[in-house]
């Protein structure tokens, strides 16, 4: 595609604006104060690390799409796509853990970020999302890495 050199320093100036923008934004100050005060590695959790009595404790949040929340999902857990735990944080607890994944852990980092900067710090994001849970056992996980840990 062909851009023109007219159009292209339109382009550029206009994205040069951007920053300025939103260095200013009340996000970007909820953000910076946020990460001034968040611990290493507070909002994520191993599958490894969550024994398998503990899981019926949490409320799971499977922040893909809901047609691969119908193909397969961690039993017990509750469909919200990460675009809408935002707008749905009302319907979460608040006393007792919340754990968010997706495939990967990408996107429900991205949603885990908004509810705790939202002010709910009992979020944590599943590193690794659905697709290591699986690899590292599901549930099992802890007790796995339990009893590699002592052989």
């Amino acid at each position: 595609m062909f851009i023109g050199k007219t159009t292209f320093a339109a382009l550029v100036l206009a994205c040069a604006a951007l920053p300025a923008f939103a260095a200013e934004s009340p996000a970007v100050k909820e953000l910076e104060a946020y990460f001034e005060f968040a611990e290493y590695g507070g909002a994520t959790i191993l599958p490894e690390q969550i024994p398998a009595a503990d899981w019926k404790n949490i409320h799971v949040i499977d922040a893909r799409d809901a047609g691969q929340y119908q193909r397969e999902h961690i039993p017990g857990a509750v469909n919200i796509d990460w675009r809408q735990v935002l707008a749905r944080r009302s319907e979460l607890p608040t006393d007792k853990m919340v754990l968010v994944y997706c495939n990967s852990g990408t996107l429900s980092a991205q949603a885990g970020l908004a509810l705790r900067v939202a002010g709910m710090d009992n979020v944590r994001i599943l590193q690794g999302g659905f697709g290591e849970w699986k690899a590292k056992g599901g549930f099992e996980a802890y007790q796995r890495t339990a009893r590699n840990i002592s052989d």
